[in-house]
């Protein structure tokens, strides 16, 4: 769940043997023929417009094309996709959606924010991408695979300005109001991550603690593979790196710069105050201080992604803080060494966490 605002833990196509003419291409809507090609060509924004642009006063104006400027897109391809010429692939699914579903016969989906569709492909490309840096992390392959599955998606499925996670069904739905989730980057991966908490551990969150660290785990991977993502294509990165959903939180923040939550609060377990995203916070400072950590120790922030996410296959369900922080020191140690677990020891209990 990404706001705490709600209180719920957050096609078919026909395939017809066409003539030699059309080489046996499956058929989309209308009868056009579609490419079967495992990658597309779409625009998305670089994680968020605030972020890459670094104006704090960018708006919504109501889903305007001219509200965010043109420099602030960037053409990516769409990898995984399965050839029907709609946002499906191997990680992702998008299923349905309150405008029409984004179709190409030839896997160009190239949209702007007026466009309900440019919400549909920023969730393939932003799931698509997350699953790929797990796997670039080893999960799937040295390690366990972490949600190694096609994600099902909604996208303004849920008539409010919030987005949730569910296990049965296994779905993710997107809101809308003010900035729709699915415009910001680090809000479709949060959302993704509570799915990765529950393929790693069924059951997830079901302490205030556990759901504590399922929100502030969101907030991390969401922040995480948005600044992979950003070496990756060469994109700026132009506000605070700790700072969550710059530009979804434009709608309901007013002081700048504009963040639902960050990675760096200065909250402790002294400061707990029952509510799973505040309560987050001190977690989730914890993993951003491991992070800057290992990359002191020359272990680099995929060296801290790999053991921070490792770890949680030994989480209980109804974890504690203080159990969950054992788990990622032992992680620590066996991974990486005596020095990095005790980074990580004192991370905790700079939090109040001990073990």
């Amino acid at each position: 769940m990404l706001r705490p605002r709600s209180t719920r833990h957050t096609v078919g196509i026909a395939v017809t043997a066409g003539a030699l003419a059309v080489a046996l291409l499956p058929f989309g809507p209308a009868g056009s023929a579609v490419a079967a090609s495992s990658t597309g060509t779409a625009s998305v924004f670089k994680v968020n417009p605030v972020q890459s642009s670094g104006n704090e006063n960018l708006v919504d104006d109501n889903d305007s094309a001219t509200a965010v400027p043109a420099s602030e897109y960037a053409t990516v391809q769409l990898r995984n996709l399965d050839g029907s010429g709609y946002l499906t692939g191997k990680w992702v699914s998008v299923q349905s959606s309150t405008g029409t579903p984004a179709y190409s016969a030839t896997n160009t989906f190239v949209y702007d924010r007026s466009a309900d569709q440019f919400e549909q492909v920023m969730a393939y490309f932003w799931i698509n991408q997350a699953q790929e840096y797990l796997q670039s992390l080893g999960f799937g392959s040295t390690l366990p695979p972490a949600n190694e599955q096609q994600q099902q998606v909604k996208v303004d499925q849920y008539g409010g300005d919030n987005s949730y996670q569910t296990d049965k069904p296994f779905r993710i739905r997107y809101g809308k109001g003010g900035v729709d989730d699915a415009e910001d980057a680090e809000v479709i991966v949060h959302e993704y991550g509570h799915a990765v908490h529950a393929a790693q551990v069924p059951g997830f969150g079901s302490s205030e603690q556990a759901g504590s660290i399922g929100e502030a785990f969101g907030d991390y991977l969401g922040v995480t593979v948005g600044l992979d993502a950003d070496q990756q294509y060469g994109w700026p990165v132009k506000t605070d790196l700790p700072c969550v959903a710059d530009w979804d939180s434009v709608s309901y923040t007013s002081t700048v710069p504009h963040c639902l939550r960050r990675l760096d609060s200065n909250l402790t377990v002294a400061d707990m105050n029952g509510e799973v995203h505040h309560d987050g916070m001190i977690w989730s400072r914890a993993l951003w201080d491991i992070r800057n950590g290992y990359i002191s120790l020359g272990l680099g922030s995929r060296g801290a992604d790999t053991t921070i996410i490792d770890a949680q296959f030994d989480f209980a369900p109804d974890t504690s803080f203080s159990a969950a922080a054992q788990a990622t020191y032992n992680t620590a140690l066996a991974r990486d060494g005596a020095k990095a677990a005790k980074l990580v020891r004192t991370a905790f209990a700079n939090r109040g966490i001990t073990f």
